[in-house]
């Protein structure tokens, strides 16, 4: 569907699904790999991939065509093959006690069923390298906060809605923040800025 005068958006769902977020990862490497002549930008979000494009290089309807023919080709199979990051973290943040209550749980069998879900990124967004990772199984799905906190430092540990969340920058959240991690996944002076992408895998250690 267009997306204003200058952007294409492909929707794989309407809400977030994990086989609509595999496809749009999968999409989004394939035109990474076979780039279309004037796009300039793609951009994976949690269930769509958006394309910028130059309209006086391609017009809306060829772009169309030509991405129908890459979708044709997608594998969800390439949502799998991201890095695996093990990130150093410390789990003793001020809502965890709460998270683990409202799941009826004592703090330790929260962490353990916590470390058993395979945390693969969905989508950076939101804000500068901000993680969106998941998902976890149902018994591990609690709202988010009523009450907003105005801001959160880079490295928060975020858990709320069955996905945990990593900021990058500093944020305002209405998620329970249950830990921190040293590891910075936004550096504004790197080429690309952003070290971890939608697809990868992480694995929290904890550490003292």
């Amino acid at each position: 569907m267009p997306l204003g005068d200058e952007g294409l958006l492909v929707r794989f769902a309407q809400t977030l699904d994990d086989c609509a977020n595999r496809r749009a990862i999968a999409f989004a490497r394939r035109l990474h790999d076979e780039p279309i002549p004037g796009v300039c930008e793609v951009v994976p979000n949690l269930v769509s991939v958006l394309l910028r494009y130059q309209p006086e290089s391609i017009t809306f309807q060829k772009l169309a065509g030509e991405v129908r023919l890459r979708l044709l080709a997608v594998d969800e199979t390439d949502s799998q093959a991201g890095r695996h990051w093990d990130l150093p973290a410390r789990f003793d943040g001020p809502d965890l006690a709460e998270v683990a209550g409202l799941l009826e749980l004592d703090v330790a069998t929260f962490l353990k069923a916590h470390a058993k879900t395979n945390l693969r990124v969905l989508a950076v967004g939101f804000a500068p390298g901000f993680l969106y990772c998941g998902m976890h199984p149902a018994n591990l799905v609690v709202p988010r906060r009523k009450a907003l906190r105005s801001r959160v430092p880079a490295g928060t540990i975020l858990f709320a809605a069955g996905q945990t969340a990593i900021t990058a920058t500093e944020v305002p959240t209405g998620w329970h923040v249950i830990g921190h991690t040293d590891f910075a996944n936004f550096d504004p002076l790197a080429n690309p800025p952003v070290r971890i992408v939608a697809g990868d895998h992480i694995r929290f250690v904890s550490v003292r």
